[in-house]
């Protein structure tokens, strides 16, 4: 059985003192704190499914997209019914800069999500459930804060 092409977007904003991470609150399938991911259509450009699920899952837009060299793929736990065609998921990471929607809330997908919050990354680190999603979580970070003592 194949994989399930999708993307990991973690989205990002920053503030005088740190980086905040958006983090979703998963209903759907499994339940637990996650970024934004989803799958690519077929024809689909990677970047466009950036945008795509970005938008779908927290009404946000991106500012900046960047693309980082790590993937990996992951089997599912259980048999998912809206999947029947795929074991599991493979993944590209992708870093997405947003702005803090002060004046509105994020809008997240209620068939999928049931919360939302923006975190530190000592504090998303420990909300994150799977090992890739830390990982990614570390290489985005990691990433950003080397490129704020660069500026």
């Amino acid at each position: 059985m194949p994989y399930r092409k999708a993307v990991f977007i973690l989205a990002y904003t920053r503030n005088k003192k740190d980086i905040e991470y958006l983090l979703l609150k998963r209903k759907l399938h499994w339940e637990g704190w996650e970024f934004p991911k989803g799958a690519i259509k077929f024809l689909e450009t990677k970047k466009n499914a950036v945008k795509r699920e970005l938008k779908e899952e927290t009404g946000l837009y991106p500012i900046k997209i960047k693309k980082f060299d790590y993937s990996g793929k992951y089997e599912y736990e259980k048999k998912i019914p809206d999947r029947p065609r795929f074991k599991g998921q493979s993944f590209v990471l992708y870093a997405v800069e947003v702005k803090k929607p002060f004046n509105r809330k994020v809008k997240i997908s209620e068939i999928e999500h049931s919360d939302y919050k923006w975190v530190n990354y000592p504090k998303a680190i420990k909300l994150l459930r799977w090992p890739n999603q830390k990982e990614s979580l570390k290489i985005v970070n990691d990433f950003l804060k080397q490129k704020a003592l660069a500026s």
